[in-house]
This record gives structure tokens, sequence and C-alpha cells, in this order.
């Protein structure tokens, strides 16, 4: 298969035939449709995350079963389906007590091929790192299939593979992390795809006031059509005093879709008494946030991460296909360009630049 090889940081994708090997008892062989170019997928190609080289990175896609091992049950040849980056085992604490998002951090050894296994990914013999168990700029992915949830068919894949990173890190946030309230006020620092997705699921959830939070004046236009009723921009007003006139002392939830130690302070003193705020970014590791001590204990305010939107995908990404379907999840809206193997170093590049028009490229294949 060819698949868009990263061998250095900053530097162009190599694509490359790579051999992808047959699945194994629990694995499945997915013919890939579409694939998102994410944020994340930026943080390790630019080195601010460490990764081994070389590696095929990507990690929200879609597409069609093409086979499965002897043991699988959750999905069969022909399926269509939607990948993520945290499967499950069904059988830890975290599983059991409903937070599979978790599972993938504690039990890692067991959605990975053993070192006496041959590895899943190889050119002339080398073994190719298989990023966030997925490696989804390539046309086929090998995976365990606890990666992977089967939709209707009638689904467009190009818009389904969104739902796999982007939209569900956002809107599973506002779902599952925080648990928004009808009426309640809501303030998102950071409109690139997660950011414009938890703005939607505010507006699904019902919040009464979405504040959108933004240096790029074309993300924030973005971002109102997805729910926003009010846009800040921290580059022209200070953005913490802003949101706390518009909603009269502050938002009941905060979101901080960046990954930055200034915006993760910000989200937390947006927020009135009681507040929460939700930590969606990913912020380098080393990197410490600072917040008043005493002041969290006396008004109550708290502060929590949430890792791919505290998910249970198998039950999330069918209901967020049938929201699409009547028109409540904005998934056409947010992609900007369609583009083949060979523009993912363009589109990453454009990521980074933080290209104010940009907010999802996706990669179509045949």
């Amino acid at each position: 298969m060819k698949a868009a090889v990263m061998r250095e940081p900053n530097k162009p994708l190599s694509i490359e035939e790579v051999t992808i090997d047959k699945p194994g008892p629990r694995e499945v062989l997915v013919r890939l449709k579409a694939v998102g170019v994410c944020h994340s997928d930026v943080h390790f190609w630019d080195a601010n995350f460490p990764v081994e080289t070389p590696v095929i990175l990507g990690h929200e896609s879609a597409g069609v079963v093409e086979a499965v091992g002897s043991m699988v049950s959750a999905v069969k040849p022909g399926d269509h389906v939607i990948s993520i980056l945290s499967p499950f085992c069904g059988t830890c604490e975290y599983c059991l007590s409903g937070h599979m998002s978790v599972c993938h951090t504690i039990n890692r050894e067991q959605f990975q091929r053993q070192m006496t296994e041959a590895p899943r990914l190889s050119i002339n013999g080398e073994k190719v790192g298989q990023f966030l168990n997925l490696s989804s700029f390539a046309e086929q992915i090998l995976v365990h299939e606890n990666t992977l949830c089967a939709i209707d068919k009638d689904m467009p894949l190009d818009r389904a593979c969104l739902i796999g990173c982007g939209v569900i890190t956002g809107v599973g946030s506002v779902f599952h992390a925080a648990k928004v309230e009808p009426g309640s006020t809501v303030a998102v620092v950071g409109c690139g795809g997660v950011g414009l997705s938890a703005i939607n699921g505010a507006a699904i959830a019902g919040a009464s006031r979405i504040i959108a939070v933004d240096l790029s004046d074309e993300k924030l236009q973005m971002a109102v059509r997805f729910g926003a009723t009010d846009v800040v921009n921290p580059s022209k007003v200070n953005a913490v005093e802003a949101v706390k006139e518009l909603t009269k002392g502050g938002v009941h939830y905060a979101f901080e879709c960046v990954g930055l130690k200034q915006t993760a302070e910000q989200a937390y003193h947006m927020m009135r008494p009681r507040g929460l705020a939700t930590l969606i970014g990913m912020i380098t590791p080393g990197v410490n946030i600072e917040i008043p001590g005493i002041e969290m204990l006396v008004t109550e305010k708290r502060l929590q991460g949430a890792i791919m939107g505290s998910n249970q995908f198998r039950i999330d990404f069918p209901r967020l296909v049938e929201l699409y379907r009547q028109g409540k999840l904005h998934l056409d809206d947010m992609i900007s360009d369609r583009i083949g193997l060979d523009g993912i170093t363009g589109a990453l590049q454009n990521l980074k630049d933080n290209k104010g028009t940009v907010a999802r490229q996706v990669v179509v294949f045949d």
C-alpha cells in the first residue's frame, strides 16, 4: 500500500510503498476512504511531542473493512467504519465504570503487537512505527477491533472521518466531561476543528450563550456558523474581562482547545464561582499551569482534563451520525479542503502556520 512516511521532523513526508501484515485473531484490515489532518499530527511532525521514526502519522479516519481476524466479532468485511485512537479492553476498572477513553493509556500493550510478532507495518523488512495504534496517512490500516465502530453505509465517509477525533473530542467534552446544561453559558478558547466542535456541541446541548475566543477573525466568523453567539479576539481586547462582561461575572463552562499554558489559565479565569473548566488542547509535556489555590477553594471553581471527549464511541458515533443527518452537527462546514496523500505535508504546514481559513483538510482516496 502507499503511505505518507515521516522520516524526520519538519521535513516533507515521503510517499512510499509500505507492507501491511494480515490480521491477527482480533485485528481488522480496513481500506481507508478519508482521513482528516488534525493539529495533533502537527505536534508530532514538528517534534513538540516525541515519536520514533520512520512512522506513519494520521489518526482521524474512516473506511471499509476488507478482512477480519478469527476472533473478531465487532465488525465484518464490507462494513463502513470510523476509527478512534482510544481503543478499549472492555474488562478493566475504567471500561466497566464507563470511562473507556482512559483505557488505552492504562492498557496500552493490549492493543499493540508484541515484540515476538511480525510488525503491522514495514518497509523492506524495516519496522515502521504505528502512530496511536492507527497510522491513517495510508491506503489501509491494520488495527485492533476495539478501535472501530461500524456506521450506516449511507453516511459520507469524508464527513464521517471527522467524527473519529476532532468532533468526538469537542462534542464529547461538552456532553460527557462537562455535561453542559441547557440555558448555561459557555466559553470556548481556540476555534480550530476541536473548538468548533465544542461550540457545535454546546449549541446542541442548549447553552444560552456561547462565546468563541480566537486570535483569527476568520475562525471567529466560522464559529458563528457553528453556534457561537458572541466572539472575542484577544489581540483586540482582554479576553478574560470581555467574557466576564458578556456574562455578568463569568461563564458556567469553559473549554480550552489550544494546548497552551496561557490559554488554559485564561479559561480558568473566565469562569464564575462553581464554574467548570475542561482542558482539551494538547499541552506540551513538562509545561505546568498555575491557578490561584485559595480562589479555587473559596469559589469552588473546578478544573479537569478530558481525553478524546471522555467518549463511549460505539454509542457516540452512531448518535453523531444521526445528528449530522438532522442538520445539527455541521460536518460539511468543517471541511476547508480535500487533498490527496501528496498534499499532507502542505496540510500540516497550513495548520502549523495557523491559517485562519483552515478547519479540517481531508485526504480523500479513490
